[in-house]
């Protein structure tokens, strides 16, 4: 059978984690963002159609790529024996250590695009799906840990902690972005410290801890 003369090659269409990865790359080889989708496609050999098949836009890849670091984070996570019996303290912080390991496997991209703007509130548009999804995730340890209690008084809200976890998370991620310290030791104790405070406060357990934290935050601030 003789073979077709026409165009042998069928280019394999990306799926989302594959023009995600061409978007990152993109951005750290060029230093900006692209601003057509028509020539970012034509680049990377694929068509506008193939990219709006999996994106609206770019604002939708960089939010995906956030929610993205997320779900590796809960993969991770998930995977570990440990994890299912930790106590909800203890998820908490397996959850910030394993994400900001996360963010540092891909800290050029992180810092670039959280600092692309010079308004940073524009910068920070892309984490409203990840602001979503760790409010969702805080609300599942409170719900557990208010399970434990039986009386409703000493019940705590599931808004207003997971709202706390949240600026929790921005506070941390910009101490990991200011962070010059080896291997970012500091971002480590910063997150033992703000999660241990967060649970006392819920728990109206001494102050020690927050005591310990702010001489924490002024020595680094001083530092």
């Amino acid at each position: 059978m003789a073979k077709s003369k026409g165009n042998s090659k069928v280019k394999k269409k990306p799926d989302a984690d594959k023009l995600i990865a061409i978007y990152m790359d993109y951005v750290l080889e060029n230093e900006k963002t692209p601003r057509s989708v028509y020539k970012f496609a034509k680049e990377n050999e694929m068509t506008e159609q193939d990219f709006y098949k999996l994106f609206g836009s770019f604002e939708g890849l960089r939010k995906a790529i956030w929610e993205k670091f997320f779900e590796n984070s809960m993969e991770v996570m998930e995977k570990s024996k440990e994890y299912a019996s930790f106590s909800n303290r203890e998820k908490l912080l397996t959850f910030f250590y394993t994400f900001f390991e996360v963010l540092t496997a891909n800290r050029s991209y992180v810092l670039y695009t959280l600092r692309e703007n010079s308004q940073p509130l524009k910068n920070l548009d892309q984490l409203k799906s990840l602001r979503k999804n760790i409010k969702n995730y805080a609300k599942t340890l409170i719900e557990e840990r208010n399970k434990e209690k039986s009386l409703k008084l000493f019940q705590q809200s599931e808004l207003i902690f997971s709202e706390g976890v949240w600026i929790q998370f921005l506070f941390l991620l910009k101490f990991w972005m200011d962070d010059n310290s080896p291997a970012f030791e500091s971002t480590d104790v910063a997150i033992e410290k703000s999660v241990n405070t967060v649970f006392d406060v819920f728990d109206n357990t001494p102050l020690e801890r927050i005591v310990d934290f702010g001489k924490f935050l002024w020595k680094e601030r001083m530092a």
